[in-house]
């Protein structure tokens, strides 16, 4: 399957992320395997960046599969820290424990 950005995609991704419950993350890899693209993280990382002209979403509930924040998403912490997301150390979340069972 090629990565191919299309309307339906985006849409795909974002409603994934929407499921994301509040409390819990998910990584950029999980998102890409419920919406059958799972050599596509990259894709869905830039599909995220540009769900501002999509609607609100929890983008903030996405990290990488360590738990690591994006880095240039400076509200991501506090918007996490807000939801109870417990972290590990200053830029990890703490997988173990709140990463989303989906």
């Amino acid at each position: 399957m090629s990565a191919v950005l299309t309307e339906d995609l985006i849409y795909e991704v974002l409603s994934a992320v929407e499921e994301i419950p509040a409390g819990k993350v998910a990584s950029y890899g999980q998102i890409a395997r419920l919406v059958g693209r799972e050599k596509n993280a990259r894709l869905v990382g830039k599909i995220l960046s540009m769900s501002e002209y999509y609607g609100s979403y929890p983008c903030h509930r996405v990290v990488n599969h360590a738990g690591r924040l994006a880095p240039h998403f400076r509200d991501q912490k506090a918007l996490l820290l807000d939801e109870k997301v417990e972290f590990k150390d200053d830029n990890h979340v703490n997988m173990k424990k709140c990463q989303w069972n989906c």
